[in-house]
């Protein structure tokens, strides 16, 4: 197959990089030629140097996978967690043309190819939750908006790590009778193998407790909330805030209520079924902002695909 009729979609984010080899003239954007997978390819947490590796390693297992040798393809699209800023999107794209991965190549941030993915016309509203949460939308006119997106310090609201955080935080307030009872206390003791409530400082405060490790503790506060009043609060208050981002984000773009497209990602709305509904339901009930058509993507990648096939059809 000629290099030209060859095109590329790469997820990276923090923890994997996912590379999709597939054919330009597929107008159904559903072959996929092969698959690649490598480390984590957001340049901004892994750095430059570790994330362009691990894309040219997942570029090559696509190819690999495919069973064709690696050549220049027609265009490439890398959607990216900590490219968002044009300075990082001028620098990958650079690396990526003198390395001859493309003819073309459009870096966007990780959003983007979440809507892609779910939209045929690129338009509407895409929503992350994994350890963070954001945002991120654009019209017709080719206008952009985000919210959310600040980090775990002052944002994240709605995402794992907060949802967790939650969690960890009522248990220690019913630990000190300043709330009711909840069984998240008991749980979470048992989830990080510790006796009392007073371990939840070592256990927490520990080196290795980084913020991805902490906010895999929001699958305590998912198993509980069928049974546990506060923990039903806490994922019912996290949705509330994730539609409040999507909410702020189609009336910056204007977008139309009941006919946008919502399309959702990350690990939190991923493993967690049920979440997504919530959400929706919130922004159905409570902000006045309901979507036309709402989607949970599996394979962002398949996004970063159409936005590649459409920079040579453009």
């Amino acid at each position: 197959m000629p290099e030209s009729h060859l095109i590329l979609g790469v997820d990276g984010g923090g923890t994997k990089t996912v590379a999709w080899l597939a054919p330009l003239d597929d107008a159904t954007n559903s072959i996929v030629l092969g698959r690649g997978q490598a480390g984590p390819g957001n340049p901004r947490a892994a750095g430059f140097d570790v994330a362009q590796g691990n894309i040219a390693l997942a570029v090559q297992h696509a190819f690999d996978d495919a069973k064709l040798p690696q050549t220049n393809v027609a265009a490439a699209c890398f959607g990216l967690a900590g490219a968002g800023r044009a300075e990082e999107q001028r620098r990958i794209a650079n690396w990526a043309e003198e390395s001859g991965i493309a003819n073309r190549v459009h870096v966007t941030g990780d959003a983007e190819p979440i809507l892609a993915a779910a939209a045929g016309d690129n338009v509407g509203v895409a929503l992350i939750a994994g350890t963070g949460s954001f945002a991120w939308g654009r019209n017709a006119f080719g206008s952009t908006a985000r919210s959310g997106g600040w980090g775990y310090l002052i944002g994240d609201e709605g995402s794992g790590y907060a949802i967790a955080l939650g969690g960890v935080r009522a248990a220690a307030q019913a630990a000190d009778k300043r709330n009711p009872d909840t069984a998240l206390l008991p749980a979470l003791l048992k989830k990080l193998s510790i006796n009392t409530p007073q371990d939840l400082i070592g256990a927490i405060y520990a080196p290795h407790m980084t913020r991805e490790r902490l906010a895999e503790l929001a699958t305590v506060v998912f198993d509980l909330q069928a049974t546990d009043a506060t923990a039903a609060n806490i994922i019912q208050a996290a949705a509330g805030d994730l539609a409040e981002m999507v909410a702020a984000v189609a009336t910056q773009l204007r977008l139309p209520v009941s006919s946008y497209s919502l399309a959702a990602s990350g690990g939190v709305f991923l493993n967690q079924s049920g979440y997504f509904d919530l959400v929706v339901n919130e922004l159905a009930t409570s902000v006045n902002a309901r979507p036309g058509h709402a989607l949970v993507v599996q394979h962002p990648a398949a996004g970063a695909v159409a936005l590649a096939r459409r920079l040579v059809q453009s």
